[in-house]
């Protein structure tokens, strides 16, 4: 009896009416550094009853200030702070009302009304900073004195600089991109429907991205047949923040392993180089430093050099290990010791990443990455990150709003949707730029960016190192990820690198009489963009090719 009872109740389930949304909750949680972010809650109505489908945690989109005064700390906190409440007042407030009814599996349609939303709250901010500019305009004197006047009509001289006429200037950097208050609202609210749209179709939520990429872009209805797992980019080192000068466009070092292996092979040869690295670096940490010493002899000497933190114990918001460097040379052959040490070659048993915060060094200058490009494209992937934080730009205006590069870098932050990201995915494999989806600085326990990363077919994803819980939870999410795939045999390793030479594409056509410079852009000069260079590399760059 109670057997046919279940029976009929699936049977007529059936029936039913599809589950809508019911009501959206948002509140401020900590993120895994402690900082204010946002969580998004999706209820729906299903089968008459209210119930709670799914949470997502979006990563905040502020950068972790390293070294930075105190008062631009306080000025971050508060920004981060007054981001995340009027978030918080969005979903609970506007994005409840206007949400209600939809189905969660219809994303597109949420994503229009939340773009639509957005673009609503960003013209009422513009209205407001015009109105501001226009007050202050008609606040200031209608008189003011000007410099030649108050110096008796002479200009005042330069004081220890010379003037000429000749001299070269550097083209002004441009101005920060605005992030909208509240656009945390925006990305949570569209990935918490997402994940409770598979929840309700009752599949993992990398499938029902591909789906929802494939329907954009195919007229099939069925599951992917096959799919790959991203390669790790696993970060070992972080060297910037302790090294002297220009050294620190040593940001990170990053391990990629090689394609024929699984990523259960690949995590366990990472850990093995970082057991060793370890071990090199331990003896540099057991002794006292020189100013300990004296202090202990109760000398009051001061060499004056800045001492090292042992590497050993400590750790960067990224999950790996920070140590300092004198030269560029030293991390790379440590890394390559380590490698040696173990049996392993670098540039075959395993390959360097290497993240050089160009944008915080280099001149403000589109044609030097340009440059880059056509020397080493052929020989290794140079990839933009910072180029790629307005999605919605890049959407727009691949062209003019991205430099040459291999490949980019997305983060689900800010506004960005999910129907962003898959359109964006799309249109970057079709002009050769490979993807990577990378987790910010402000990182969250949730692990949804890496079905965001299977789903679209990202070839790489950047997670950070192998320490810190809420970035391992995403690892783990991975190796689960695989393992269902392979139980499914629906896995496919993914084809060896291929690079590209930027030397051989064609020019841009010329818009003067005058011939330019080769690969001189008619745009205004672009900032310059960290780079990530899959090499070989050791104490010489860029000398052989790597990946071969």
């Amino acid at each position: 009896m109670k057997f046919s009872l279940l029976f009929k109740a699936n049977y007529f389930s059936k029936f039913s009416k599809a589950p809508v949304i019911c009501k959206l909750v948002g509140r401020k949680v900590l993120d895994g550094v402690g900082q204010p972010t946002l969580e998004v809650e999706i209820y729906c109505i299903n089968k008459n009853y209210e119930k709670r489908i799914c949470s997502t945690v979006i990563s905040s989109h502020s950068q972790i200030l390293e070294n930075a005064l105190s008062e631009a700390t306080e000025d971050d906190e508060k920004e981060r702070n007054d981001s995340v409440n009027t978030a918080v007042e969005w979903v609970n407030d506007s994005l409840n009302t206007m949400l209600r009814d939809l189905k969660p599996t219809d994303q597109c349609k949420v994503d229009k009304i939340l773009g639509e939303y957005f673009t609503k709250k960003a013209e009422e901010k513009k209205e407001i900073q015009k109105e501001d500019e226009e007050e202050a305009t008609l606040s200031l004197p209608s008189c003011v004195p000007s410099a030649t006047a108050l110096s008796g009509g002479k200009k005042a001289a330069t004081i220890g600089k010379k003037v000429s006429g000749a001299e070269r200037t550097i083209p002004p950097a441009e101005p920060v991109e605005s992030v909208l208050c509240g656009s945390l609202a925006i990305g949570g609210t569209s990935l918490a429907i997402a994940k409770a749209g598979a929840t309700i179709s009752r599949i993992p939520l990398y499938v029902h991205i591909a789906l929802l990429k494939q329907d954009q872009y195919s007229q099939l209805q069925d599951s992917p047949k096959e799919m790959t797992v991203p390669l790790p980019m696993v970060s070992l080192l972080n060297c910037g923040k302790f090294s002297p000068g220009k050294l620190k466009l040593m940001k990170e070092i990053m391990l990629i392993p090689p394609v024929q292996l699984s990523l259960k092979q690949s995590i366990e040869r990472v850990l093995d180089i970082q057991r060793e690295m370890m071990r090199l670096l331990e003896p540099a940490c057991k002794g006292p430093s020189p100013q300990l010493a004296d202090r202990k002899k109760g000398g009051a000497r001061n060499t004056g050099k800045k001492v090292l933190p042992p590497a050993i114990k400590r750790i960067s918001h990224l999950g790996c290990l920070i140590t300092g460097c004198d030269n560029l040379e030293q991390p790379l052959l440590l890394m390559q010791t380590a490698c040696n040490n173990i049996g392993l070659e670098l540039g075959t048993d395993m390959y360097l990443a290497i993240n050089c915060a160009a944008h915080e060094l280099i001149d403000y200058d589109r044609q030097q990455w340009n440059n880059i490009c056509c020397a080493l494209g052929s020989k290794c992937y140079l990839i933009a990150e910072d180029a790629a934080t307005s999605i919605s730009k890049l959407i727009t205006d691949q062209d003019t709003n991205l430099p040459k590069c291999s490949g980019i870098v997305l983060k689900y932050i800010n506004q960005t949707k999910v129907s962003d990201l898959i359109e964006l995915t799309g249109l970057s494999h079709g002009q050769r730029h490979i993807t990577i989806l990378g987790s910010p600085d402000g990182e969250s326990s949730d692990d949804s960016l890496v079905d965001l990363a299977v789903g679209l077919g990202a070839k790489f994803i950047k997670l950070g190192g192998l320490c810190r819980g809420e970035r391992v939870t995403k690892y783990n999410r991975l190796l689960a990820i695989e393992e269902e795939l392979a139980k499914n045999r629906t896995l496919r390793f993914e084809a060896s690198f291929e690079f590209i030479d930027f030397a051989e594409e064609p020019q841009p056509e010329q818009l003067s009489d005058e011939p330019p410079p080769p690969e001189q852009d008619s745009l205004p000069p672009q900032p310059s963009q960290p780079v990530l260079q899959v090499q070989n590399l050791t104490a010489q760059l860029a000398q052989d090719s790597p990946l071969t």
